[in-house]
């Protein structure tokens, strides 16, 4: 009960200081955004050339099977 509690509380603190501090909540998320986007873009190229080097590994591996 008391996360609950507490979680409504931090809820309505947050929600409180985007109202009063909307200025400068703006001012941090035009400098967060494109920051945080650069970083999932990067993990994003990065899962795709690991997804593309055990697909490769994988289509190495079953031509040896074949010519064996």
């Amino acid at each position: 009960m008391k996360h609950i509690i507490f979680g409504l509380v931090s809820a309505l603190l947050g929600i409180w200081g985007i109202i009063v501090w909307w200025d400068e909540f703006g001012e941090i998320m035009r400098g967060f955004i494109p920051f945080v986007l650069l970083v999932i873009g990067i993990i994003g190229i990065l899962a795709g050339l690991q997804v593309q080097k055990e697909s490769a590994k994988k289509d190495d591996a079953l031509a040896e099977e074949g010519d064996s």
